[in-house]
């Protein structure tokens, strides 16, 4: 087991506000959503605020319409299979565009020792670190993963004949 875990900040920005009918769509299927990451393998933690997700916390306090979603996964692939593989999840990202903004950098990945919880300035910043200098050790994405500060391999290569 690896020293280092996998923290993520996305942010997206509602086309109107967060309470708005239109977006009930979004706002009904939070709560399943957030279950199924909370019992996905490699989740660690998210970031929960008022009720049982992020909605209401304001990460940019002169925009309500922004929302922020954080979580720490043991590593980056147990945390792309949740993204990329979750049926209920894949179901909402597709249909964003009904609800929310475009925004360039909206996410961000970064290693974290294990059993810390970033906060949400830690997350911006590491999102103001990516959209200033592209992906580095210290802010990556998906596309451009770096390996944990111990070496461990961002996706490790499998051993097909394990």
């Amino acid at each position: 087991m690896t020293a280092w875990h996998v923290a993520q900040i996305n942010i997206a920005r509602f086309t109107l506000p967060k309470d708005d009918p239109a977006n009930a769509g979004f706002m009904t299927a939070l709560d399943p959503v957030n279950a199924r990451a909370d019992t996905a393998p490699g989740f660690v933690w998210r970031l929960i605020g008022d009720g049982n997700d992020a909605i209401a916390i304001d990460a940019i306090p002169d925009d309500p319409n922004v929302a922020v979603n954080m979580s720490v996964w043991t590593s980056i692939g147990a945390l792309a299979d949740f993204v990329y593989r979750d049926a209920e999840h894949l179901a909402i990202m597709r249909r964003r565009r009904e609800w929310l903004d475009v925004i360039r950098v909206y996410q961000a990945l970064w290693w974290v020792p294990a059993g810390h919880v970033p906060t949400v300035a830690e997350g911006m910043e590491k999102l103001a670190e990516l959209e200033r200098n592209g992906p580095t050790p210290a802010a990556f994405t998906f596309k451009q993963p770096f390996d944990a500060p111990d070496g461990t391999p961002a996706f490790p290569v499998l051993d097909e004949c394990a």
